[in-house]
C-alpha cells in the first residue's frame, strides 16, 4: 500500500516541478545537436534524488537494514551528484568542476560498498568504470523514453538477482523502479512534458551503478557490468570514433547510433528507446539463465553486438553524410 501512496507522492512533486520549471525556464530549447523541436522542460530526473530521499525517510521508520551496503553514504553521493549535475543544468559547469565532484561522489559509493576492501589496482578499476559509466549513462539520454525504458530493464533485472542473493533491501530497488514509472508517464511521449536533464542521468545511473557494484563485490562475479552492455557498446564505439576524428568526446554531437536513427533515418523515438531496452532485455535474460565465465559472456554477447554496431553504423554512413553530424 505504502507504494502507491509513494508513487502519488512522487506524481504530485514533479507536476509541482513543472510549475517551478516554467516559472524559472528551466527548460531546454532545441538546436541543431538536438533530437527534439520544441521547448522542453530540463530535469525531469529531480524525481529520482527525492525517491532516494523517500526511501532514506522509510529507513528510518521501518526496520530496512543491509549489514552489508551502507545507504546513507550512498545516499549523500547520490545528493551531491544530483545537486551538481542540477546546477550543471542551468549553468554549464567546466568539465573540471563535474570531475571533481564526481570523483568525490563515486568514492562515497565505493566506500558504502566496502570497495576499498579490495586491491588498490582493483579499486582503480572501479573508479575508471563507475566514472566511465555514469557518464556514459548521461551520453546516451538524447531520446524520449531511452533513460526510462532502459532503467526499467536494468533495475528489473537486480530486483530479480536480489531476490536470491539478498544484498540490499528490497525498497532500494523498489524506489527508483517507481521513480522510473512516473518519469516515463511524461517522457514516454511522442511529444515529452520533460526531459530527465543530467540530475536524471547522473542520479540514475549512479544509483544502478551502486546495485551492480555491490553484487560484483559481493558474489565476485563480473557479469553484472553486462547487465549495461547495450549502452556500453554504444558509448564506447562512438567515443572511439570520435577520438578517431580528433573530436572533443564532451561536445555536444548526433553520432550515437540511436541519434543517426532518431535525426537522420527519422524512425520514432519511442521506437527505438524499446528496441534498446528490448535488446537488453535478452541480453539480461541470458545472464541470469545461464552460468558462464565472465570471457564467454564477453564472446557470445559483448562481440556480437559491437559486429552489429558496426554492420548498422557502415550501412547508415553509405546512406546519409556523417561529416555533417
Amino acid at each position: 500500500m505504502y507504494h502507491l501512496i509513494i508513487t502519488i507522492f512522487l506524481f504530485l512533486c514533479l507536476l509541482l516541478y513543472f510549475i517551478i520549471a516554467k516559472k524559472f525556464k528551466i527548460i531546454d530549447k532545441p538546436n541543431e545537436r538536438s533530437s527534439h523541436t520544441k521547448i522542453t522542460i530540463r530535469g525531469g530526473g529531480i524525481i529520482y534524488p527525492i525517491s532516494f530521499v523517500c526511501f532514506l525517510i522509510t529507513l528510518l521508520f521501518g526496520d530496512s537494514s543491509s549489514n552489508y551496503v551502507n545507504y546513507w553514504i550512498v545516499g549523500l553521493g547520490l545528493i551531491i551528484i544530483s545537486i551538481i549535475s542540477f546546477i550543471d543544468d542551468i549553468i554549464m559547469l567546466s568539465s573540471r568542476v563535474r570531475i571533481i565532484f564526481h570523483f568525490l561522489c563515486v568514492t562515497l559509493l565505493l566506500y558504502a560498498v566496502n570497495a576499498f576492501s579490495l586491491p588498490i589496482w582493483v579499486v582503480g578499476l572501479y573508479y575508471i568504470f563507475v566514472i566511465g559509466i555514469i557518464n556514459s549513462y548521461n551520453f546516451m539520454d538524447g531520446i524520449n523514453g531511452i533513460t526510462g525504458l532502459y532503467s526499467l530493464v536494468a533495475l528489473g533485472t537486480l530486483y530479480f538477482v536480489n531476490e536470491n542473493l539478498n544484498v540490499f533491501d528490497t525498497d532500494f530497488i523498489i524506489f527508483p523502479i517507481l521513480a522510473s514509472l512516473v518519469f516515463l508517464f511524461f517522457n514516454f511521449r511522442k511529444k515529452a512534458k520533460c526531459f530527465a536533464g543530467d540530475i536524471g542521468s547522473f542520479s540514475i545511473s549512479f544509483w544502478i551503478i551502486t546495485l551492480i557494484a555491490g553484487f560484483i563485490i559481493y558474489t565476485g562475479n563480473y557479469k553484472y557490468l553486462l547487465f549495461l552492455t547495450v549502452y556500453g557498446v554504444d558509448s564506447v564505439l562512438t567515443i572511439l570514433e570520435r577520438l578517431k576524428l580528433k573530436e572533443n568526446i564532451f561536445d555536444a554531437h548526433r553520432k550515437h547510433l540511436y541519434q543517426l536513427l532518431v535525426n537522420e533515418k527519422k524512425q520514432s523515438h519511442l521506437l527505438i528507446s524499446f528496441v534498446y531496452a528490448m535488446v537488453q532485455v535478452l541480453v539480461n535474460y541470458l545472464l541470469i539463465a545461464t552460468d558462464f565465465s565472465f570471457g564467454y559472456y564477453f564472446l557470445i554477447i559483448v562481440v556480437p553486438l559491437v559486429i552489429a554496431y558496426i554492420i548498422l553504423k557502415i550501412y547508415l554512413k553509405k546512406t546519409i553524410n556523417l561529416n555533417n553530424i
